[in-house]
């Protein structure tokens, strides 16, 4: 017994010690206090569920470590012959659902133009120039020989792209510059760039509404912003389009729902458009605003159309309306459409903007716009200060227009007589009814759905889409065979959330003279008187 001890004690002296040393080398070890704890706590609760940790933890080491590849028998050797008939058999599924021969036939007929876009480009066909009236070109930037002079300088300073987000390495001097010209053009505290106009207002909803707060929306809003409401998985309340006592309604239902379930007050927005991409159609921005402070709801604005074609000088509504921008909590442009650039901004408090810097997932994720087209746009924007009667001019053609266009009895149009943009629509057709005049033939004094987008009449709306858009389609080409390009609205069938009526856009620009708008628009409407009198 005696030897057996005695030849053991070395063997154990040697396991204490190597315990003493691994134990004084653990306890050096960051957070070794708080995994001792953690094995006594365990181990003193449940000793099964140590073993079984330790099992756990060891397997994932061995899986960490075990080679990913391994040259067995499992893999299959195949010749160069065979790997070449291989790959001639094998097919790739479409990025895309092949085209339909509508779309096709649609995608044929658009013009093809060589040489710089603008009022007049050069049509491909034919060699000779056409009026643009489908571009939006309002203020005439497209083109401008000192904008363009201005980025070519930018360009060879800077190169092409940032290559990078804003929040890394992407923001440039240009960028900072662009940002202050449109805060003080517009009257706010500061503004923040995007490089894409789509991406900007689905940013900007996303970044300020969370699950649990109230957002009380147009049912006429365009589909970016509905994507944005989609993202931000909020509590989304409508109301009936431009209707401002819908919009009443709505957000006193939603004070009663909340008291009457005793629930916490939240954070509550409005979101709509100046002009309305779909339609054309103007909000009355004072109104609005009355009923903003009212029921104390944050107020989210896109001027996407309405910034850059409205007001003395382009700054839109608030300009319009004789409106502080200050009382705009999110005021959303796109520098694409206005400053004919890229991008968009959204402009309001240095609260506001800074939050968005941090939250607006397309400024973090998304690289910075060139340095060229930031430049361009700040270029734009003194153009529109130093030359106000270029929106003078624009507006003045839009009077023109609706002064030919509103004469027709064969269509109508909801666009605002101030709005650069003319939606036109096929009036009184037997296999459409369009939702405006709906509510006047189909009358109904139930009121709307707050919760569901669609509206009230939407049971009675009786239109064959792909009717009015080929009967829209042969307007259009016959319009082009006569020298005007238009074109139709484009919409994503199936995508948005309540499918659009079909109509003809006519974009506005001051680019041309009164009588070439005139002369322009009667050929549209011949176009028009031509092609819907064969359906007579």
């Amino acid at each position: 017994m005696n030897s057996t001890s005695t030849t053991l004690e070395p063997i154990l002296d040697f396991l204490a010690r190597t315990l003493t040393t691994v134990e004084t080398t653990f306890n050096k070890l960051p957070g070794s206090a708080v995994i001792q704890r953690y094995v006594r706590s365990s181990h003193q609760n449940d000793p099964g569920r140590s073993i079984l940790e330790l099992i756990l933890f060891i397997f994932a080491i061995r899986t960490l470590l075990q080679s990913r590849t391994r040259a067995d028998k499992n893999f299959i050797k195949f010749s160069d012959k065979e790997v070449d008939e291989l790959v001639d058999e094998w097919t790739p599924e479409p990025l895309a659902q092949p085209l339909t021969p509508e779309e096709s036939s649609e995608l044929a007929a658009v013009p093809v133009i060589t040489g710089p876009n603008g009022p007049k480009p050069k049509l491909a066909s034919t060699g000779k120039t056409a009026v643009n009236l489908a571009s939006y070109n309002f203020t005439g930037l497209a083109g401008n020989e000192e904008i363009k002079e201005r980025a070519v300088e930018v360009l060879r300073k800077y190169g092409l792209g940032s290559c990078g987000p804003p929040g890394f390495y992407g923001t440039l001097d240009v960028h900072m510059e662009l940002e202050r010209d449109i805060a003080d053009f517009l009257g706010t505290e500061a503004a923040i760039l995007y490089s894409q106009g789509f991406s900007t207002i689905s940013s900007v909803i996303p970044a300020f509404c969370k699950r649990g707060d109230i957002i009380v929306a147009d049912r006429g809003v365009n589909f970016a912003i509905q994507k944005g409401i989609q993202i931000s998985r909020s509590t989304v309340r409508w109301f009936d389009h431009n209707d401002l006592k819908s919009l009443e309604e709505v957000l006193e239902s939603v004070e009663k729902e909340r008291k009457k379930r005793r629930g916490p007050l939240t954070r509550r927005f409005i979101v709509t458009e100046g002009i309305f991409e779909k339609d054309g159609a103007m909000v009355d921005l004072p109104k609005l605003i009355d009923i903003k402070f009212k029921h104390k709801y944050r107020l989210v604005l896109d001027e996407s159309i309405s910034f850059g074609t409205v007001g003395r000088t382009g700054r839109g509504l608030t300009e319009l309306y004789n409106v502080p921008a200050s009382k705009v909590d999110m005021l959303v442009g796109s520098v694409a459409n206005g400053l004919n650039s890229c991008g968009g901004f959204c402009a309001g408090s240095q609260i506001v903007v800074n939050h968005q810097r941090i939250n607006g997932l397309s400024f973090v994720f998304s690289a910075s716009m060139p340095a060229l087209l930031s430049v361009a746009a700040s270029e734009g924007i003194n153009v529109l200060r130093s030359t106000p009667s270029i929106l003078a001019t624009l507006q003045e053609n839009v009077q023109a227009a609706r002064a030919i266009l509103d004469k027709l009895d064969c269509i109508t149009i909801p666009s605002h007589p101030a709005s650069p943009i003319i939606h036109i629509y096929i009036k009184n057709s037997k296999s459409s009814l369009h939702p405006s005049t709906a509510a006047t033939a189909v009358p109904s004094s139930k009121p709307s759905n707050p919760s569901s987008i669609l509206p009230k009449d939407a049971a009675s709306w009786d239109w064959d889409i792909s009717v009015e858009e080929k009967i829209l389609q042969d307007v259009v080409d016959e319009a082009l065979s006569q020298g005007v390009i238009i074109t139709k609205a484009k919409r994503l069938r199936g995508q948005e959330m309540v499918e659009a009526r079909p109509s003809i856009r006519l974009a506005m620009t001051s680019a041309l003279t009164r009588k070439e708008t005139e002369a322009a628009v009667k050929v549209v409407k011949n176009a028009l008187v031509k092609v819907l009198g064969r359906r007579r």
